[in-house]
């Protein structure tokens, strides 16, 4: 198991990402600069978060606290769900987020706990066949048209077929792959997926409860090469949320004392 840098050891780095993003950046851009700044290997970037699988990197778990941490101390903002900002006029550099320490438990973060009960059911309660109607449904909630199961073997792993319409005039022709997998989906997936839609498709969706290698989405994206679009188990879970497929939003009631109300009492 490759050493992973802590949640700790990654707060500076986070906010050095940030500031060289131009003081924002989505999960992703963080992401991707974080590995830039800190020269991280493929082996490290896609290490699991657990021996026995999981839905999400050990990279991608430690970043989330590394954002949750400074977020608690006022030196990250979170305007909008998965988009983070340095507080107006603060420079990243001026006082080390690792040295803001606190004795208090862990928070309990929304975004890693019911992320991770979705991915247990996912892989765990869901069949692959109700897997395949879920991503049908979120596919046909999201725009596609004439969303078709067609799932066989031998057919490379295409598991379906939509069609997308852009501004009321463009057509795609999608096929997809939807796969259950706690862990790493490599590269040899996508090439396989690539082959089996070669000239009966103009795109490749794949779809994962789990995560995609460094070169995976190397190869989903590479010149010359018909594109295959990726959704790992975060921007499963995110669509998900979004449709309200299975994820429950409530919001959280405010206690607040009308003092207006009590003075009624005293009046006359």
């Amino acid at each position: 198991m490759p050493s992973i840098p802590t949640r700790y050891e990654l707060q500076d780095p986070v906010l050095a990402a940030l500031k060289a993003l131009g003081g924002s950046g989505t999960n992703e851009e963080i992401h991707e600069k974080v590995v830039e700044l800190l020269k991280l290997s493929n082996e490290v970037v896609d290490a699991p978060h657990s021996s026995e699988g999981s839905g999400r990197t050990a990279l991608t778990y430690e970043l989330a606290w590394a954002r949750t941490y400074p977020k608690n101390a006022g030196k990250l903002e979170s305007p909008m769900r998965g988009v983070w900002a340095l507080p107006s006029g603060q420079v990243a550099d001026e006082q080390p987020a690792s040295k803001v320490k606190t004795t208090a438990p862990e928070p309990v973060d929304d975004d890693e706990s019911w992320k991770e009960r979705l991915q247990i059911v996912l892989t765990k309660n869901v069949t692959p066949s109700g897997f395949e109607r879920l991503i049908q449904r979120m596919l046909r909630e999201s725009g596609f048209v004439q969303v078709e199961i067609t799932g066989r073997s031998g057919d490379g792993g295409i598991d379906g077929r939509g069609i997308v319409r852009l501004d009321g005039f463009l057509t795609f022709h999608v096929f997809f792959q939807c796969k259950r997998y706690s862990g790493a989906v490599g590269v040899e997936k996508i090439r396989d997926f690539r082959g089996a839609m070669e000239g009966r498709a103009d795109k490749g969706l794949f779809i994962t409860t789990g995560y995609f290698t460094r070169d995976a989405e190397k190869e989903a994206t590479r010149d010359g090469a018909r594109p295959i679009e990726l959704v790992d188990g975060e921007h499963l879970a995110e669509k998900l949320r979004e449709l309200r497929l299975g994820v429950k939003v409530t919001s959280v009631e405010k206690t607040d004392v009308d003092v207006a109300w009590f003075e009624t009492l005293s009046e006359g």
